[in-house]
């Protein structure tokens, strides 16, 4: 048997010999050595990261799978990747280029400059006394347009990956064009970064490989494909990575102003425009305003003629020791005044996330920038970011809802996220029905109060979904005999059987009878009926939202075609719908999921209440609904779904009629279901 070591070896000649056949023939010898080593110092470095993170929406914590790439950076397990790869893990999972899984924790993240580093867990290695590959940072500061780069990473959750490419930019931003620009957790990446660019072929899953320079150094971080691969300058990575190994985040100075290039109408050819100085901040208190020329800072001279140059300025700020007092010169109205400033800690632009589940939101603790935007003088309560229908906040009355700030519970002032955590366990606490509580909460300006059910019901309690992406549509295996009968002897793949009608499958163009052999250029190995996960799971691998290229064949003569498709989420599964059980008239029903209406061929728009169970011997069974039944209305009135049924039976219940109609679509016909109970004495 072969060691790891001889394995990982047979993979490293392997990928160096595909990276060579790229190289023309006129290139010399000395550029395929320099590959040669340059792929032996990085690539057994290169962590493929498998995570489950999470993501928040209506008043839930959901976790989904997801993947990307990174780097062993120092001999203990510092790993560097990205934060949209790893900043929000539960869980994280690293293979190394021997096929080594070694567990990982985040150790620290950084949303601006999209950066993260874990560390491996050493202890759970089989091989412990096996010293760790480890990969360095170069001098991105030294590359030059044209240098040759090798881009490395684990594209579509495959394994480690190298291409080849050069640099073609050495600081590329996003175009004015794209009015929000690149955001992570509400920080503008572009503010500090510009990116590398380059040509080398990158995928999803690419996210946070290394770039590597042909003297085998690390001189950026993959991170975004918009044709042009970019990649975060190495210098900036490495700084981040040093402080975050250092305190667990990335400490900035802050000042609390704005600069942009200066005015094309301005007669100035050096200096910074300030276009704008938040209220209660460092740069209001010195003095500076709006329209003022910073001419130098810290003794440094500015000039911010450019975009592109604005990264540099905020990069320069935010590197400033917290708390020291900078000198500024500046212009304002073509007269030179010297201000000074003393720098303050800057947090990032939003709190931590937390679900709360007794109250059916999700919440973040207040920021400075936060706080500022919602107009309030601090930073206490607790700021809802999302909330839950039908939950304990969702039914309060007056809801509460996105964006407001909860500020007293039961009487008492809460002071952060943590504190109303810690009060609301306090309440449900023993605790085995929701609790009626008094709750404070600002909006707009106004303070309100509402009566809030603290707590959950069983019923309630639904494990998150992982979400994944999707292609709306249906498929087969194309087996060796299909594809041998169809004049594709060899080919594997897969046949569209159905194309979901205003998808985004068919708004790509991607119809029935399609084989569809590549995905983003990678073959889809699937050629026995067994095979059918081969392509879900390669799709799944995207994170949704995704632009992905489908290679397909079509028609008699097999013409091939290319297909963008953008990856939607899979819809809701029927346990994630809302389910509503009715114990009086026993039956059970829930709402109407986006493969029931294609199963039945419902208009997208088609509404109700489907029935998924009748008990036996129940006054609906004696009123013969059925199983599969799609409630439309109850006495008269629209049923739009499960909840609305829920809460017009709750009035029936009520009411007590004598009759009590449903009027349902059955198969291909409308018909009415009459249900006479008998009711007992209240």
């Amino acid at each position: 048997m072969r060691s790891p070591l001889c394995r990982n070896l047979s993979v490293l000649a392997l990928t160096t010999l595909q990276l060579l056949t790229h190289l023309s023939a006129n290139d010399d010898s000395d550029v395929r050595k320099k590959v040669d080593k340059a792929v032996a110092k990085v690539y057994p470095a290169l962590v493929q990261i498998h995570v489950v993170t999470v993501d928040y929406s209506e008043g839930r914590e959901l976790k989904f799978e997801a993947a990307g790439s990174g780097a062993i950076i120092s001999s203990d397990g510092l790993v560097v990747t990205n934060h949209h790869v790893a900043g929000k893990a539960k869980l994280i999972h690293c293979i190394m280029s021997n096929k080594e899984e070694i567990p990982a924790k985040l150790v620290g993240t950084d949303p601006l400059a999209d950066i993260s580093i874990l560390r491996l867990d050493l202890s759970r290695r089989k091989e412990k006394k096996e010293p760790l590959p480890v990969a360095e940072f170069g001098d991105s500061d030294k590359l030059r347009v044209g240098d040759r780069v090798l881009a490395m990473g684990c594209p579509v959750a495959l394994s480690q990956s190298v291409t080849m490419g050069i640099v073609s930019n050495l600081g590329f931003t996003i175009p004015k064009m794209f009015a929000m620009g690149f955001r992570l957790d509400g920080e503008e990446v572009g503010s500090v970064v510009k990116w590398i660019g380059f040509d080398a072929q990158i995928f999803p899953g690419n996210s946070g490989g290394p770039l590597v320079d042909l003297e085998g150094k690390i001189v950026g971080i993959n991170e975004i494909g918009i044709g042009l691969g970019g990649a975060i300058p190495g210098n900036l990575a490495k700084e981040v990575a040093e402080k975050i190994a250092e305190f667990g985040h990335m400490p900035r100075s802050f000042l609390g102003l704005k600069v942009q290039p200066l005015l094309q109408s301005s007669t100035h050819r050096s200096g910074a425009l300030v276009g704008g100085v938040m209220a209660g901040s460092p740069a209001e208190s010195s003095g500076i305003k709006a329209g003022d020329i910073i001419l130098k800072f810290d003794g440094k001279p500015v000039n911010v003629r450019f975009d592109v140059e604005v990264p540099d300025f905020n990069h320069m700020v935010m590197s400033t020791p917290i708390g020291k007092k900078v000198k500024l010169e500046v212009l304002r109205e073509g007269k030179p005044v010297e201000l000074e400033v003393t720098t303050i800690a800057r947090e990032n632009a939003r709190g931590d996330e937390h679900e709360l589940k007794s109250w059916g939101i999700t919440a973040r603790q207040l920021t400075d920038l936060s706080a500022k935007e919602l107009k309030r003088s601090g930073k206490t309560g607790a700021y809802v970011w999302s909330v839950r229908p039908g939950g304990p906040a969702g039914d309060a009355k007056p809801a509460i809802q996105q964006d407001d700030v909860i500020t007293s519970v039961g009487g008492k002032a809460v002071q952060s996220l943590e504190h109303l955590e810690q009060l609301t366990d306090e309440i449900v606490k023993g605790k085995t029905a929701p609790v009626p509580t008094v709750v404070g909460f600002d909006r707009n300006g106004e303070h309100l109060l509402t009566v809030v059910k603290l707590g959950v019901k069983d019923d309630d309690e639904k494990p998150a979904e992982v979400e994944k992406a999707w292609l709306p549509a249906s498929y087969q295996v194309l087996s060796t005999d299909l594809a041998e009968n169809l004049g594709l002897k060899g080919q594997t793949g897969i046949r569209i059987t159905q194309v979901f009608p205003k998808s985004a499958a068919e708004a790509a163009g991607l119809k029935a009878g399609d084989i569809v052999t590549h995905l983003d250029g990678q073959k889809i190995e699937a050629s026995q009926p067994e095979d059918i996960e081969v392509f879900t799971q390669m799709i799944r691998q995207y994170k949704i939202g995704t632009e992905a290229e489908l290679t397909v064949l079509r028609g008699p003569k097999n013409e091939k075609l290319a297909l963008k498709v953008k990856l939607p989420p899979r819809p809701k599964a029927e346990a994630r719908m809302k389910q509503y059980k009715d114990t009086l008239f026993d039956f059970e029903a829930r709402d109407v999921t986006y493969m029931d209406r294609i199963k039945q061929q419902w208009d997208e728009k088609q509404s109700g209440a489907l029935v998924t169970a009748v008990q036996p011997g129940g006054w609906a069974a004696l009123a013969k609904l059925n199983n599969g039944d799609l409630i439309l209305g109850v006495d008269g009135e629209d049923m739009p779904d499960a909840t609305a049924l829920e809460k017009k039976m709750k009035a029936i219940v009520e009411a007590r009629p004598v009759h009590v109609t449903f009027f349902v679509k059955r198969g291909i016909m409308t018909e009415f279901v009459e249900m006479e109970p008998a009711w007992k004495d209240k």
